[in-house]
């Protein structure tokens, strides 16, 4: 199968929509199909050359875009397969209620990414926004499965009700980081904001940072009596192949506490020292 590459030809007025613009929509279409799939700019409905060149371009399968996207969103949004990438920056709810796939993004990306994400992978090489790895407007269920990978900072209530599934960030997270989590692993690399792990009802937070020293855990959160060695050692292994901040964890003494028992959480931050 041949890949595809969209090329920006001048940013958009208003914001678009690229739902149901990926490889797995697309597949068996012809390249005059693809241009005519459409888009949504603002109230109207246009066709996606109306926005970028289409031209094929190897035969791995890969859909590149280039430019400056950070106004388009939706990107990936429901994706079930294939390989997008960015060469740049990109909107709100990229990755969003992924299933399958990969999607990496060589440049920040908006809020709301990853949102409902249930499967697949999607990397940022930049910042996200908040409520990333978090709930849709109105849903009640956070990121369900998959991988998130955030190469910069991300913004407030990251992994909000996340329900399943691994999200790093390998620098900073803003303020309510976990909140009302379920289930899944969450770790950062970099310092958190106020209300860490708010309203916490299972799940894992690893903060493997050299912040994780000065970290003010909330007096909700009880000190741990005993230890999961078996356990650390296995997830500490899994992250540390994502390198960075996380390459050491195996090697590093841990803190753990439980809770939000304030919501009779049984959720866990470790703190590796």
């Amino acid at each position: 199968m041949s890949g595809i590459r969209l090329k920006l030809k001048q940013a958009p007025a208003l914001r678009v929509e690229l739902r149901g613009v990926n490889p797995g929509a697309a597949a068996g279409l012809a390249m005059a199909e693809i241009e005519r799939l459409p888009v949504t700019h603002g109230n109207q409905t246009l066709p996606l050359a109306e926005f970028f060149s289409v031209a094929a371009a190897g035969d791995d399968g890969d859909w590149l875009f280039e430019g400056d996207l950070s106004r388009f969103d939706r990107l990936g949004w429901q994706m079930d397969g294939g390989r997008i990438v960015v060469d740049g920056p990109v909107g709100d709810y990229a990755g969003a209620g992924m299933t399958g796939g990969e999607v990496h993004v060589k440049g920040s990306a908006g809020a709301l990414a990853a949102c409902e994400m249930a499967g697949g992978s999607l990397q940022v090489d930049g910042d996200v926004g908040d409520f990333a790895a978090s709930t849709l407007p109105g849903s009640m269920d956070g990121m369900r499965g998959g991988q998130l990978i955030v190469r910069g900072n991300a913004g407030e209530r990251f992994g909000d009700r996340m329900r399943r599934g691994t999200a790093l960030v390998f620098g900073d997270a803003g303020d309510f980081l976990a909140s009302r989590m379920v289930a899944g692993t969450i770790a950062v690399g970099g310092r958190v904001g106020a209300h860490l792990g708010y309203g916490m009802r299972r799940g894992s937070v690893v903060l493997a940072g050299s912040a994780a020293a000065g970290v003010k855990v909330a007096p909700t959160f009880v000190p741990a009596l005993v230890e999961p060695l078996v356990f650390w050692q296995l997830l500490s292994r899994d992250l540390s192949r994502h390198g960075g901040p996380f390459a050491a964890l195996p090697s590093r003494r841990i803190q753990r506490h439980l809770g939000d028992v304030s919501s009779s959480g049984m959720g866990e931050l470790i703190l590796a020292l």
